[in-house]
């Protein structure tokens, strides 16, 4: 992260003064992580054997609320309070450096997967986990631990706060897009209908009606119900059905991204952004409880985090040399072309002059570790389960 905030620096060109000794940069990349680890750390010691406040199913119901409420009132109060119609088209490449960040990890974890073979049929399930980088709830986490100390080199703590959550919550959409369409086909199941190398017969497993969220993997092959009244529906309705289905909108419009479109619409909107973000008018109280339910959305999501760490591991089919070959993939290569596409941008005049948050919060859509978990399953098509809430 150090050679990261350095090029941020570097960029900045209309800092005032000599910038941030070596000293200094290497304390504001240091002290985030910190205060990272130890918060999972806790969360790690609360659900160990010794403690056990936190257990496995306090888990799954605290990963639920994070993801259906304190999530979406973080990013409905800080990002409709920094958002304008203007801003927005002066944000047009955070959406662009998704995309872009998404092919060109692609391409890398193609060229690393065509080089490593990893056993078939994790081929395609080693491309996305180089390419697929986390740019929504890590970020989030990193950028409230670095605002938090006053010396952070973007400034005013609680612009820092709002202008990099509006930033990360800004290009979320996008991301849900490509995790619910590419990622979704690229993670789907061979013909053999099991990811599993050692027993190839057996049946796809069909999670429960009344599983929790966290269990049920997204792809999972529904059957289509029986639907004896369709030719009964009219053109207009069958043909919205289709896009309904073909678009997987069900999965793409979760609470997270559902809370980004809502408050880009009403910051876009400068009446109903005076009538609700404004800190005089009538309706604030409800921005002011969203914000203050945000704010309870890091230590949870960072206790939840350690917590699940609990169980170790697990075993793995993919083998050292292609686990290796990832995360080679995803820390080392990833991060250089990344860094490369945004100082190119920056050069060719596409971001916003002297904004270092805007520029770091585009770094770390490059750098983030995979968003695509693996969890242990009797049936390893199912352990790359994509959560909507993944950390």
């Amino acid at each position: 992260m150090e050679r990261f905030l350095l090029a941020v620096d570097t960029m900045g060109a209309n800092q005032v003064g000599g910038g941030q000794t070596l000293l200094g940069t290497i304390k504001i990349a240091v002290l985030p992580i910190a205060k990272v680890f130890t918060m999972c750390f806790l969360g790690f010691l609360m659900a160990s054997k010794y403690v056990n406040i936190l257990p496995a199913s306090g888990r799954k119901l605290l990963n639920g609320l994070v993801f259906s409420l304190l999530l979406p009132c973080l990013i409905f109060s800080q990002l409709g309070q920094a958002v304008t119609l203007q801003k927005m088209l002066e944000w047009w490449f955070i959406p662009v450096n998704v995309v872009l960040s998404s092919i060109c990890g692609s391409l890398i974890g193609f060229i690393v997967a065509s080089i490593v073979r990893p056993p078939y049929p994790f081929f395609k399930f080693s491309i996305v986990q180089i390419g697929i980088g986390n740019i929504g709830n890590v970020p989030l986490v990193l950028i409230a631990a670095l605002c938090r100390d006053t010396s952070n080199p973007f400034g005013d703590s609680e612009k820092c706060s709002t202008d990099g959550t509006a930033y990360i919550s800004f290009g979320q959409w996008v991301g849900a897009i490509i995790l619910y369409t590419y990622v979704f086909n690229m993670l789907a199941p061979p013909p053999e209908g099991t990811f599993d190398i050692d027993e190839p017969n057996l049946p796809i497993k069909k999670p429960a009606k009344d599983a929790p969220m966290e269990q049920v993997p997204l792809l999972a092959q529904e059957e289509a119900p029986a639907e004896p009244d369709a030719p009964k529906r009219g053109k207009i309705k069958q043909i919205l059905v289709f896009i309904y289905d073909k678009l997987k909108l069900k999965q793409i419009l979760q609470p997270p991204i559902i809370a980004s479109m809502l408050a880009m619409f009403l910051g876009a909107v400068p009446f109903l952004k005076q009538l609700i973000f404004t800190t005089d008018s009538p309706l604030f109280f409800f921005t002011d409880s969203c914000n203050i339910l945000g704010e309870a959305m890091i230590p949870c999501i960072l206790l939840a985090l350690g917590g699940n760490l609990v169980d170790g591991p697990g075993s793995s089919k993919l083998g050292f040399r292609t686990t290796a070959a990832i995360i080679f993939g995803r820390l080392v290569l990833v991060p250089p072309a990344g860094l490369g596409i945004v100082m190119l941008a920056d050069k060719l005049g596409f971001l916003p002059a002297g904004d270092k948050m805007f520029r770091f919060v585009l770094l770390l859509q490059h750098t983030m570790p995979t968003s695509v978990l693996s969890g242990k399953s009797s049936f390893p098509f199912q352990e790359t389960f994509i959560y909507a809430f993944s950390i």
